[in-house]
């Protein structure tokens, strides 16, 4: 007997192949344009910034409790919740951002471990937690079922997952006509990912806020970066810095989402 259909999770699978670059761009960019460069991703500032993601993690925190936080980055999501918590557990594929975990666990006097690998290839060897984080993630996962399953068996308690309410690089959408004359995808979107999430029988809940962005000038590594995003070359630098400085975004249109196991 075949597997039943699951309309939501096909529906995320099949929209998540349109944000690709089109050969015609992707064949002229001096550099992969898909980069996740480590130093953007140290833990820096106020990580006990009141968010929905940050207080429903907090509530299913006991003192002295474990988080286990997917896609983890430099650590953002976990150390916002130290203390209470005093063990995290970092999984990433990048052994750079790994590295970066582990520093600032030790700076913060936190019990750590790490699990190089990508989710869930590495869920037989990972530990399970009091509450599982994943900020920023889901919108890189096709198939986001089995994903989405080994979160739950791996928390004790809650899993937590904060996205943007867009794919995160709809905020470059407008870039890519300017520059390219290219539209870009409008979905899927963040209720698209809570229908994925309630499919594997769950009962999520869905929270939606705006994360606001501190005005800032525009660094040589903001056009850097951007520059490559959209596979231009360092001769555009200066247009870049123009439309950048024109149009400054002053938030994000996030969500949570979460559930009890």
């Amino acid at each position: 007997m075949s597997a039943p259909s699951n309309t939501a999770a096909e529906k995320w699978a099949s929209a998540l192949p349109r944000w690709a670059i089109p050969d015609r761009i992707l064949d002229r960019a001096p550099t992969s344009p898909w980069i996740h460069p480590v130093e953007s991703f140290r833990p820096e500032g106020d990580l006990h910034v009141s968010t929905p993601s940050r207080r429903v993690a907090l509530e299913a925190l006991p003192d002295g409790g474990s988080v286990l936080d997917i896609g983890c980055g430099g650590g953002r999501a976990a150390f916002g919740l130290t203390p209470p918590a005093q063990r995290v557990v970092g999984v990433d594929h990048q052994a750079g951002m790994l590295e970066v975990f582990t520093t600032e666990a030790n700076a913060r006097g936190i019990d750590v471990s790490t699990v190089l690998g990508d989710w869930p290839d590495v869920a037989d060897h990972t530990p399970t937690c009091d509450v599982v984080t994943c900020h920023h993630v889901f919108y890189n996962i096709a198939n986001l079922v089995p994903f989405v399953e080994a979160l739950t068996s791996h928390a004790r308690r809650r899993v937590v997952v904060e996205l943007p309410q867009r794919h995160p690089l709809s905020s470059m959408s407008q870039m890519w006509r300017h520059f390219w004359d290219l539209d870009r995808p409008a979905e899927p979107t963040a209720h698209d990912a809570l229908a994925v999430v309630e499919s594997t029988d769950v009962q999520a809940r869905l929270e939606l806020f705006d994360s606001v962005i501190e005005p800032r000038p525009v660094t040589a590594r903001d056009v850097e970066f951007t520059r490559i995003r959209l596979c231009l070359t360092a001769e555009r630098d200066a247009e870049i810095r123009r439309y950048m400085e024109d149009h400054p975004v002053t938030s994000r249109a996030m969500a949570t989402i979460w559930w009890d196991v």
